[in-house]
């Protein structure tokens, strides 16, 4: 970080790709500076055509600075409107520009970059932001129904108006959009913690936040990738909304759900799993009704739970499967042997492998991807996001 215009990277998945933000009239334009700010986190390329009334709203000067871009605000003898872009966003979309552009309108540089883009077949993502008495208004649901050759993503109905989402989510569905092809696959993550009662009102839990499996999920979602995800209990929450999140605390909930997803009782099977969740191995006989609390001690009998990744695997032999490792107090030598055998044991194409101690200190890499071939350190999570990729696509 050199300056106040640069940005911090989270990937890679707008990276070589040049997008155009078309801001029209509306409150939301204010959202441009962080949504200009989120596009280039992931790598893009910006360039802005601002209308009339956006130009009433927010500053050509503030856009400029977030974008670190061109900006186009009216005719120009360059036409830089209809150069090749990789996607459109309209972000407001106003009542009046979808009206405009259901109906091929071509007043403004913004009408025209949309018909080249829909003449190249370019993605375009319109995000509508309106009083509600405006959105349901007829008019504007027989608009919406006409906008055949665009993405229309909507936002949460709040303090009387439907608003666009967060900049987060905007990009993320813009990544996944941009890097859909024929290559795409589906991939199932696992994360979070299991949980499983010793009475009424008691349970035990193991130690995960769910944070790395969140991360890993958009990561993969962001690069045009389908998604399921089977979540334990989580502290930590995704930063966007995922499309397909399946709840499963108790270890035999999530199990069945793996097995459920593996079997294709909802569509094809997914061509890779992650299984980044951290099973209880242990479950507990739970009493009935609620155990007395005057009692001095409450000796348990803990019953070995199911193995996932093994009870999964005459399922998913056609699937690239990753495992995760866990140990804590060993030297790496000793972590790099137990992720092997885990290989082994378990015919997992890959592990990502952690001592506990070294995961959130910056002397030490974030993770270890192991292999059959060896064991290759990763600095941060971009790395361990970016490896797991580079094995489910290999």
């Amino acid at each position: 970080m050199t300056g106040d215009v640069d940005v911090q990277v989270h990937s890679n998945a707008l990276l070589g790709k040049h997008i155009a933000l078309g801001i029209t009239g509306g409150i939301a334009a204010t959202e441009a500076v962080r949504l200009l700010r989120e596009l280039r986190r992931h790598g893009a390329k910006v360039s802005v055509i601002m209308t009339s009334a956006s130009r009433k709203v927010i500053t050509p000067l503030a856009v400029g600075w977030a974008a670190q871009g061109t900006v186009i605000t009216d005719w120009s003898a360059e036409m830089a409107q209809l150069e090749k872009y990789d996607a459109i966003l309209v972000a407001p979309a106003s009542r009046n520009f979808i009206s405009r552009f259901v109906n091929g309108m071509m007043d403004h540089p913004l009408l025209m970059a949309c018909s080249a883009a829909r003449s190249r077949n370019t993605p375009i993502i319109t995000v509508p932001s309106m009083h509600h008495d405006l959105f349901d208004d007829p008019i504007t649901q027989n608009l919406l129904d006409q906008i055949k050759y665009a993405t229309v993503l909507l936002g949460p109905f709040e303090e009387g108006r439907y608003k666009q989402p967060n900049p987060v989510q905007i990009v993320a569905e813009l990544c996944h959009l941009v890097n859909r092809s024929e290559n795409s696959r589906h991939f199932a993550v696992t994360l979070g913690a299991n949980r499983a009662p010793i009475d009424a009102v008691r349970a035990i839990q193991n130690a995960s936040s769910g944070r790395t499996g969140w991360a890993i999920s958009e990561y993969l979602y962001r690069f045009g990738h389908d998604i399921t995800v089977v979540a334990g209990k989580t502290s930590a929450n995704p930063s966007f909304d995922l499309p397909n999140v399946i709840r499963a605390g108790h270890p035999n909930q999530m199990l069945d759900a793996c097995l459920d997803l593996a079997s294709g009782n909802h569509g094809e099977s997914p061509n890779g799993w992650v299984h980044a969740a951290a099973v209880l191995d242990y479950i507990p006989n739970a009493i009935e009704g609620k155990k007395s609390s005057g009692s001095q001690e409450w000796p348990l009998v803990l019953e070995s739970g199911p193995k996932h990744i093994q009870q999964l695997s005459q399922y998913t032999k056609d699937s690239v499967r990753i495992g995760f490792k866990l140990e804590t107090n060993v030297d790496l030598d000793t972590l790099h042997q137990r992720a092997l055998a885990q290989i082994q044991t378990y015919g997992v194409d890959a592990t990502i492998a952690n001592i506990m101690e070294q995961m959130n200190d910056d002397m030490y890499p974030r993770a270890y991807l192991v292999t059959a071939v060896g064991i290759t350190p990763l600095v941060d999570m971009n790395d361990v996001c970016e490896s797991i990729l580079s094995v489910l696509t290999s």
